[in-house]
């Protein structure tokens, strides 16, 4: 029997939980929900259900590296985007905030890696 349902929201810890969730609205396409130590990124794909992500304050809080044995990112989000579109996915990312980490390839392998303002990585793919 199962003890849930799969209805998860992914939680970065981050020191300033609404700069960051501003942030990711801006990539997504989504809209900011709540203040403080709290706040959640609600985006709504069309035809979709509700996906949430959500920024919890983390005095003291350590970015991960990437790649690092000794600071690992623990995990990262795949963002996709059409491929005709990867350039200028890539450039308002950019714009928001992020930092290229690798497209030692232009891209070919199918994803981009970044990091957010806080130091999350995560990737631009397309299929």
């Amino acid at each position: 029997m199962a003890i849930s349902a799969l209805e998860t929201v992914v939680v970065l810890d981050c020191p300033d939980p609404g700069k960051l969730a501003d942030f990711y609205a801006r990539l997504l396409g989504g809209t900011v929900e709540g203040e403080g130590d709290w706040v959640e990124v609600a985006v709504a794909p069309e035809g979709a259900a509700v996906r949430k992500l959500a920024f919890q304050k983390a005095p003291g809080h350590v970015p991960p590296k990437w790649p690092s044995a000794e600071h690992s990112q623990q995990f990262h989000l795949d963002f996709y985007v059409p491929r005709a579109e990867l350039e200028e996915a890539e450039r308002e990312a950019l714009s928001l905030g992020a930092e290229l980490l690798r497209n030692e390839d232009g891209g070919e392998s199918g994803f981009r890696v970044y990091r957010d303002p806080a130091g999350h990585p995560f990737c631009l793919c397309f299929r």
